[in-house]
């Protein structure tokens, strides 16, 4: 924590979360914002569901690249630097994609947005650390999820409208016109957090000496697992919203958001809960009841699936209640995972949000398109993604017994 932390930030302390919160959403509005308009986008540019599918791979792979060196440049150039860059190509790349004219282009654009978006995400994690001690910080962590979730219910809506009354190519003139708002925003009202005595020297063999310390801690993988996989169990849904909404549950684009309302609900709300058990309760027990509430849901989805014809009515509720149970342990396996190297958060940060990320390119590239057209297949996908996450967690418990016993940090 840096020892100058109430100087840097006066105002009150959910003031702060919304700045940090805005940082992170930046990645939902670059994916749910243009799925309304899949369809449109692929006829104007002649392209083939396999190929607009790529244009979210190629996001997903590129995000998951880069985040490896957000977290270190900002361990060793500070947090400031690498967050405002970050959203100065970001803004740049929204402003490629409006103007694409081939699929390529727009594969391209969106593999920079990608590279560029985690750098807000990531280093807001490592910013929470560095101003709060560790009860506090989960708390802050919860009220930026909590934030953070409006992006993903409001982004569909305000895709859908644009692309129904201005064309496709304004949903991406809008996403640079956040882009130009944050970044003034940011170098306006954030901070540098990163304290001078606790930077690390930038040269690639301290870079391998820090990847190799996190890369070879059985517990460092097992916990990034924990929180990154089960992620995917909601994810796939997203990611399958033009076909697992329009086509099999019936819905319009323009009803698209019903889903993205619901899911963003669930995650507010257990972030909420889990910011209101911050101290209260031991950090294993509160992960325990986010596994055991998807676990049930889990089954009962796969089970609701194979008894009756999906509706929209009741299809979505399982959703919701699954986002609910991620979204309660989450903030808690994130600071364990940053409290793990305390002198490499931001590179901890940066690896973590690698392996979930990857996770959700290789979901989004190969087996999205697999399971999409069933909801019977999206459901036991979901469990078995939710299951390898709770696989790592028991490893955790069973390896390492005092994890998550005491207090945070």
């Amino acid at each position: 924590m840096n020892p100058e932390a109430t100087q840097l930030w006066t105002a009150p302390r959910w003031a702060f979360a919304v700045l940090l919160a805005l940082l992170g959403m930046l990645g939902p509005f670059s994916i749910d914002t243009y799925i309304p308009a899949f369809s449109g986008i692929a006829r104007n540019l002649g392209a083939t569901p396999v190929e607009m599918q790529q244009t979210l791979s190629a996001y997903l792979f590129g995000f998951a690249f880069m985040n490896l060196f957000h977290g270190a440049l900002a361990d060793s150039f500070g947090r400031r630097p690498v967050v405002l860059w970050g959203i100065a190509v970001f803004t740049l790349a929204s402003a490629g994609c409006a103007l694409s004219q081939s699929i390529g282009q727009l594969v391209f654009f969106r593999a920079l947005q990608g590279l560029s978006t985690g750098a807000g995400w990531v280093v807001s994690r490592a910013v929470i650390r560095d101003m709060y001690p560790p009860d506090q910080a989960q708390k802050v962590m919860s009220q930026v999820t909590i934030y953070f979730g409006v992006a993903p219910a409001v982004a569909p809506i305000i895709g859908g409208w644009l692309f129904v009354h201005a064309g496709w190519h304004s949903i991406f003139w809008f996403l640079t016109a956040i882009g130009v708002a944050l970044w003034v925003a940011n170098f306006k009202l954030l901070p540098e957090t990163l304290h001078a005595t606790h930077r690390q020297a930038f040269n690639v063999r301290n870079l391998m000496r820090g990847y190799w310390q996190l890369g070879s801690s059985p517990r460092f993988l097992l916990l990034a697992l924990a929180s990154g996989i089960p992620f995917n169990g909601m994810f796939l849904y997203v990611l399958s919203a033009p076909a697992f909404l329009g086509d099999l549950l019936g819905l319009e684009p323009t009803q698209f958001f019903w889903f993205f309302l619901l899911t963003i609900s669930g995650i507010m709300a257990g972030s909420f809960a889990s910011g209101r058990l911050a101290g209260r309760i031991q950090p294993k027990q509160q992960i325990r009841w986010g596994f055991i509430v998807m676990v049930v849901v889990s089954l009962g989805n796969v089970a609701a699936n194979l008894l009756f014809p999906a509706r929209a009515w009741w299809a979505l509720v399982p959703i919701m209640l699954f986002s609910f149970g991620w979204a309660l342990m989450v903030p808690v396996v994130t600071l364990l995972v940053l409290d793990l190297h305390p002198e490499r958060r931001g590179m901890a940060s940066s690896l973590q949000a690698f392996i979930g990320s990857a996770a959700n390119g290789i979901v989004a590239g190969a087996i999205a398109p697999l399971v999409m057209h069933s909801t019977k297949q999206l459901a036991v996908a979901s469990l078995l993604m939710m299951g390898v996450g709770l696989v790592a967690w028991l490893f955790v418990k069973r390896l390492w017994p005092d994890t998550g016993r005491a207090a945070l940090g």
